[in-house]
Formats: structure tokens, C-alpha cells, sequence
């Protein structure tokens, strides 16, 4: 998968993904190379091949961007229906993961358009207690640059995806 050529196809992937997860995860490597993943519900796409993630829960990614920056999103298109009917046809329409590489950037505060961003997608959970919590006050992101894309392959049932 070509990251630039691709880049459409990607974001719309993660855009599934989210709507049928609410979070994509992230792998990270602490200092003793350890790796960890962190689940963000906050991760957006940029057009160029950059994205931010809003930078209020997590605690290790911060930590490990000061030794390695190095990152990996997974994102899993879960929606049963398009999985009932890949076991039913027993090949996928569609790729039903796609991990992305990159690199974790600075942190720093949120733009109005950022924020504004989180707002329309959050939107579907104003007035419950949990979206209060969650995604109310949300001050800084952490920029991302993507550098390498990655299908998941399983077998004959995404041989024919292109």
C-alpha cells in the first residue's frame, strides 16, 4: 500500500474503523523496548498524510515519544455486517485492517479547527455524562507524521483487493 497514493482510501478505512470500534490503537515502544498499545478515540487525518490525536488521557505515549517516537495505528474495520458478509462470500469487499507507521510529534494546544473537528464527531453523544467527561475540555494534540501503510492480509479472502 503506497502511503501518498493511498492516503484516501487509508483515512477512509479509519474513519470505519472509528465508527465501529470509537477508538484506533496505537503501538508504542517504551524506553527498555517494551511495546504497549494505547487505544485513542480521539485520532484524526489530515489530507497530507499527518494526523493529531488529542492528548488528554494517555500518559505512556508522551513518555515514549522522548526515547521513540516511532509509532503503529491499527485499525479495524469491525462492523458485523461487513464481516458476515465476507464470511459468507469468503472474500473481503473491502480490507477489514490497515496498520500505518509514523512518528509521534510535538504536543501542543488544540486549534479551533482541531477542537472544532472533535466536536462534530462527538456530537452524536452531547447531554450523555460520558461525552462530559471524555471529550469536554480538551486542550492539546500530539501531531503525527505517517510514513509507511500496511494491509492486513488474510489469505485468499483479500487476495483480490487491490
Amino acid at each position: 500500500m503506497d502511503i501518498t497514493a493511498d492516503w484516501y482510501k487509508i483515512r477512509e478505512h479509519f474513519n470505519k474503523s472509528f465508527s465501529s470500534n470509537f477508538h484506533i490503537s496505537i503501538a508504542s515502544v517504551d524506553s527498555e523496548n517494551n511495546p504497549t498499545v494505547t487505544p485513542i478515540g480521539s485520532l484524526f487525518l489530515n489530507d497530507d498524510q499527518t494526523g493529531f490525536y488529542f492528548e488528554k488521557f494517555p500518559s505512556k505515549l508522551p513518555k515514549h515519544a522522548k526515547t521513540n517516537p516511532n509509532i503503529c495505528l491499527l485499525g479495524v474495520n469491525s462492523r458485523r455486517l461487513f464481516w458476515i458478509k465476507a464470511l459468507f462470500r469468503e472474500k473481503f469487499s473491502d480490507y477489514p485492517a490497515i496498520k500505518i507507521y509514523g512518528k509521534l510529534g510535538e504536543r501542543r494546544k488544540a486549534t479551533e479547527k482541531e477542537i472544532s473537528r472533535l466536536n462534530r464527531r462527538m456530537k452524536i453523544t452531547n447531554g450523555l455524562k460520558g461525552n462530559t467527561y471524555l471529550w469536554k475540555k480538551m486542550e492539546f494534540v500530539r501531531e503525527i507524521e505517517f510514513s509507511k501503510a500496511e494491509k492486513i492480509n488474510l489469505g485468499k479472502m483479500t487476495n483480490d483487493l487491490k
